[in-house]
């Protein structure tokens, strides 16, 4: 098996923290992994990626354009602006919940996700857009979308990795009186 994948987000999102979970779910399979994530704006808002590489084979973490088998978007506009990175196959799982980037906001630019959603539906043949705000409604907590995005990835067969492998990283990277919800969160999206 191998996988490009990157996790895009706005900082607060846990898409690094996703990152971590997905790669201690590969390595506890002795899948080889690599990853890199830009997180300098992430207390701020701003925009936050990761690059992970798993299989073998790998000498970089770093994905060049259209070599991406799956974005997995925390957020529309953010989703949009990684399209490059997916390959013409690649798979796009998407939040429908806009939160908007501290650079729109101070640019002053009209910031409308529904374009954003709109455009990717136009131009990514496998997209999967999840209603995270259900989600996190029945889930009963906002602090999970990245939980939520990863059972979703997991459920379409799109990391590699199940949503019991995951459930194993969450019990190993993450404080156990925590670990209820994010099981939750993990099954919150369906199959």
């Amino acid at each position: 098996m191998r996988k490009n994948i990157v996790l895009c987000g706005v900082g607060g999102q846990g898409t690094v923290l996703a990152s971590r979970l997905i790669s201690a779910a590969a390595m506890a399979k002795q899948i080889p992994v690599m990853s890199a994530e830009t997180i300098g704006m992430a207390q701020r808002g701003g925009s936050v990626f990761s690059h992970l590489r798993m299989g073998e084979g790998i000498w970089s973490p770093m994905i060049a354009r259209g070599e991406a088998d799956l974005i997995l978007g925390f957020e529309p506009g953010e989703a949009v602006r990684m399209l490059p990175y997916l390959k013409p196959d690649g798979q796009m799982i998407v939040s429908s919940r806009p939160v908007m980037p501290v650079t729109a906001a101070l640019g002053g630019n009209a910031y409308r996700p529904e374009e954003m959603l709109a455009f990717l539906r136009e131009h990514v043949s496998r997209l999967w857009i999840v209603d995270t705000d259900r989600a996190l409604l029945e889930v009963g907590s906002a602090k999970v979308l990245n939980l939520v995005l990863l059972g979703a990835a997991a459920a379409r067969g799109a990391l590699g990795l199940t949503r019991e492998d995951l459930r194993e990283a969450v019990r190993t990277q993450i404080q156990e009186r925590f670990h209820a919800l994010n099981f939750r969160a993990l099954d919150a999206a369906g199959d």
